[in-house]
């Protein structure tokens, strides 16, 4: 089911400048085999835009949609609102609160229109990513043994980790 289909997840932002960050969710869904699309669409700059990206998003084929939250976070909201697809928001460091105003605002969606989110800037892109990951492998085997095996390669580098640490306190 992975990577034959269409794009299985969006990822869309409100400025390119948010590009940098967001590349490292399109990167992460690379390394699963996990088609995507990239978009540019503002909740304030371009509203109808973003409401029939949302709209369209399902017969599209996407199975969840990862957005760059910025400032108070419009963005991840106004597609929660058009879409029943789960929304996955990576608050932006872009504002002088570098992402605490869009984290805070992501977490406080009113009842109803939930938006999942995810760490500030990079570190929050990939985990956007493997979320959505983890959405899909919940009906695709193929994309849950890969799920499986990236969860096995994070524990025996920490217990590589761990041996190089105890071997070089060994030795000081």
């Amino acid at each position: 089911m992975t990577e034959k289909t269409g794009p299985q997840v969006g990822i869309i932002m409100g400025s390119d400048s948010d590009l940098p960050v967001m590349s490292e969710a399109a990167a992460t869904l690379a390394k699963f085999g996990v088609a995507c699309e990239v978009d540019v669409t503002s909740a304030h700059r371009s509203p109808a835009r973003t409401a029939e990206y949302a709209r369209t998003a399902i017969a599209r084929g996407l199975k969840a949609i990862i957005v760059g939250a910025g400032g108070a976070a419009h963005l991840a909201g106004v597609v929660a609102a058009e879409t029943t697809l789960p929304v996955i928001a990576v608050p932006m460091p872009s504002t002088t609160l570098q992402g605490l105003d869009s984290l805070l605002a992501t977490v406080q969606m009113p009842a109803g229109v939930p938006v999942a989110c995810m760490a500030i800037g990079r570190p929050g892109a990939v985990n956007a990513a493997i979320f959505a990951v983890q959405i899909l492998a919940a009906c695709d085997p193929a994309l849950a043994k890969k799920m499986a095996e990236h969860k096995e390669k994070l524990a025996r580098s920490v217990a590589e980790k761990s041996e190089k640490v105890k071997r070089e306190f060994k030795s000081s």
